[in-house]
C-alpha cells in the first residue's frame, strides 16, 4: 500500500472523530457570530487612531467581542503584547505583589515560563522573575509525570495561595494536555480550600478546540497569543486576556501603566485582521485539530509513539511524536520545513533560542513569524526527542505534508 492509500484508508476509519470536531466547529463559529452580530461590528470599528490611542472605538469594540466569545466580564486584545509568553507574563507581574505565592499544579511550566518566574535562566534573567520581585512559588509533580496529582493539589492549596497557574497545553513535555473537564476539577479544588485564590490558565493552544474554554468551569482568568489559535492564522502580532474584570485590568496595567490600563495604545492598522482572524479561528482550528488526528492514527500505524491517540478526546492543536534518537526528529522537522509554503527550501538546524535551555529544532515556514496555527514542527534536542507538530491553515496542507513524510519512511 503506497503512502496515499495509506492515508485514504486512515481517513475512512476517522469519519467519526471528523464528524465531531466538525461539529465543535459548528458551534463555536456560531458563538463567535453571535459575540460580532451582538456588538453590532461595522466598518468604522476597523479604522484606527494614532498617538495615545484614545477612544478607539474599533478597539473597545474588540475586547467586548473577545469578551463575550470566551465568556469573560472584561478582555484585552492588543497587538502590544510581544508574544504569549509576554501576555501571560503581564498577568502573572499584574496580579502578584511581594509576598504572594504562586502554584504551578502541572508540574514544571513551559521552558519561557520558567525564567519568567525565576527557576531557569542566567542570573541576569532571575533579576527581572517574579521569584525577584519577592513572589514565593511552589510548583505541584505530576503523578507518573502524566496526570494532576489532586491529593497534592488539596493540601497546598490553602489562604496563603494566591494564585494557581493551570497550563492548558503540555508544552515541551510528555505529560497529557489538560482537558475541560480536568480544568474544571482543579478549579473546584482550589475553590473549595481557598474561594479567594485566582485561578489562571495559560490557554494557548487550546482555542477552539472544545465546545467550552476555562472561564466556563472555574477560570478566573485565561491568556493566549493572536499567533495561534484565535487569531485564525492571519492576525500578525498581539495577544489576549480575559476573565474578571479586576484581574484583567490590572493585567492592563502591566502592558501600559497604571493609571492607563486598557485605556490607551494604538493599534496600528490591525483592528479588521483581529476581528477577521477570530471569526476564521473555529474553522482553521477545525482543519489543524484533524490533522492532528490524521497525524496520530498515521504515525500509529507505522509504528512511532504518538500522542494523543487518534481516538481521544482532543484539548488543543498538539500532536506528540516521539523519535527516542536526534536524526528522525531532524529529519521530520526537515521534511515539514521543506512543504512549507514559506521558506521551504531552508534547511532547519538545531540552535539555541533566547527562553530555552537546550538547541530546538524548528520548522516553520509560515506566513507570520513563530506562527503555531500555521503547519510548524519543532522540539528541543533533548531525550526523548519528541517532535510537537501544530497547526495547518487548512487540512489538505497537513495531509500533503503527512504524505511526504511517509513516502520517506516505507521506501
Amino acid at each position: 500500500m503506497n503512502s496515499h492509500e495509506i492515508i485514504k484508508k486512515a481517513e475512512k476509519d476517522l469519519r467519526e472523530q471528523f464528524e465531531i470536531i466538525e461539529d465543535i466547529r459548528d458551534l463555536n463559529q456560531k458563538k463567535v457570530l453571535e459575540a460580532f452580530i451582538e456588538n453590532k461590528v461595522a466598518p468604522e470599528h476597523f479604522y484606527t487612531v494614532s498617538g495615545y490611542g484614545h477612544d478607539d472605538l474599533g478597539r473597545e469594540v474588540l475586547d467586548k467581542v473577545f469578551a463575550d466569545v470566551f465568556k469573560a466580564e472584561k478582555a484585552l486584545v492588543r497587538v502590544h503584547f510581544a508574544s504569549g509568553t509576554h501576555t501571560l507574563a503581564c498577568c502573572l507581574f499584574g496580579c502578584l505583589r511581594p509576598g504572594n505565592k504562586l502554584i504551578s499544579v502541572a508540574g514544571a511550566p513551559y521552558d519561557t515560563m520558567q525564567e519568567v518566574i525565576g527557576t531557569a535562566g542566567d542570573d541576569e534573567t532571575k533579576e527581572d522573575s517574579l521569584i525577584a520581585h519577592g513572589v514565593l512559588y511552589d510548583e505541584i509533580p505530576l503523578l507518573n509525570g502524566t496526570d494532576i496529582n489532586f491529593d497534592a493539589l488539596e493540601k497546598k492549596i490553602d489562604k496563603t495561595v494566591t494564585m494557581v497557574l493551570i497550563q492548558r497545553s503540555k508544552g515541551y513535555s510528555t505529560r497529557k494536555s489538560l482537558s475541560i473537564d480536568t480544568i474544571e476539577k482543579i478549579c473546584k479544588t482550589v475553590k473549595s480550600k481557598n474561594p479567594d485564590c485566582i485561578c489562571f490558565v495559560d490557554n494557548c493552544y487550546g482555542e477552539f478546540v472544545d465546545s467550552k474554554e476555562p472561564l466556563e468551569v472555574g477560570a478566573d482568568l485565561i491568556a493566549g497569543s493572536l499567533i495561534k489559535n484565535p487569531g485564525g492564522g492571519i492576525v500578525e502580532a498581539g495577544g489576549y486576556i480575559a476573565g474578571k474584570a479586576k484581574w484583567v485590568e490590572k493585567s492592563a496595567n502591566r502592558l501600559t501603566a497604571p493609571g492607563i490600563g486598557s485605556e490607551g495604545g494604538a493599534m496600528f492598522n490591525q483592528h479588521r485582521l483581529m476581528f477577521q482572524g477570530l471569526f476564521m479561528a473555529p474553522s482553521v482550528v477545525c482543519d489543524a485539530v484533524k490533522g492532528a488526528v490524521l497525524a496520530a492514527k498515521i504515525f500509529d500505524e507505522i509504528g512511532y509513539d504518538s500522542s494523543p491517540k487518534y481516538n481521544e478526546k482532543r484539548t488543543d492543536i498538539i500532536q506528540n511524536i516521539t523519535f527516542s534518537a536526534p536524526e528522525p526528529l531532524e529529519e521530520f522537522c526537515r521534511t515539514i520545513q521543506s512543504l512549507s509554503p514559506v521558506n521551504g527550501y531552508v534547511t532547519p538546524i538545531p540552535e539555541y533560542i533566547p527562553g530555552y535551555e537546550d538547541q530546538v529544532i524548528m520548522a516553520g515556514g509560515t506566513f507570520i513569524e513563530g506562527s503555531t496555527i500555521e503547519l510548524s514542527a519543532d522540539g528541543p534536542m533533548r531525550a526523548p526527542y519528541v517532535a510537537y507538530m501544530q497547526g495547518g491553515l487548512n487540512y489538505s496542507h497537513v495531509k500533503i505534508a503527512l504524505e511526504k513524510f511517509l513516502d520517506k519512511v516505507t521506501k
